[in-house]
């Protein structure tokens, strides 16, 4: 008697430690977050985010959190970006009351940006200062001579997938 309940443990021991075919656990993508905090859940697609810039007009506004791509961030402190809509477009991005910067070296990093777009009208003296951080050359700032529409958007919260 006594050797079939050892057996019986030993055997139920092994059926315990056995692996079990289990799926592993689908990890989240990380990020690093700037400014308030947001989720990356429930943002548009760039696409759609340009399709509603095609829809505004000077003035309008529209809070909105979406994906995209850096294209580039101002070199000298991280203070805008410029975010890629799609069709050779981009989005022009500050951020709300200057409270916080982008990393210098994120261009290209994949991000989720929140806030509220507009469309607005740049000066020349504004887009020769943006074009200097940006550190291009002085024959392309000397080419800027006429003002042009702009995707604006103001971010209160960015997330860079890590």
């Amino acid at each position: 008697m006594k050797k079939n309940i050892l057996i019986l443990a030993a055997f139920t021991l092994a059926l315990a430690c056995q692996k079990k075919n289990v799926e592993p656990v689908k990890s989240e993508a990380k990020y690093a977050s700037f400014g308030d905090s947001i989720k990356p859940d429930a943002a548009i697609t760039k696409e759609a985010l340009l399709a509603k810039y095609e829809t505004l007009k000077e003035g309008d506004t529209v809070s909105v959190k979406f994906t995209s791509t850096i294209n580039d961030v101002c070199q000298k402190k991280g203070c805008w970006m410029n975010v890629d809509l799609g069709k050779d477009q981009e989005t022009f991005v500050k951020f709300k009351d200057y409270g916080f910067f982008m990393p210098l070296n994120s261009k290209g990093s994949e991000v989720v940006v929140n806030g509220k777009a507009f469309l607005s009208v740049v000066s020349v003296d504004e887009l020769k200062h943006y074009a200097k951080d940006a550190g291009k050359s002085q024959a392309s700032i000397d080419s800027i001579t006429q003002p042009e529409k702009s995707f604006g958007f103001i971010a209160d919260g960015v997330l860079i997938k890590e």
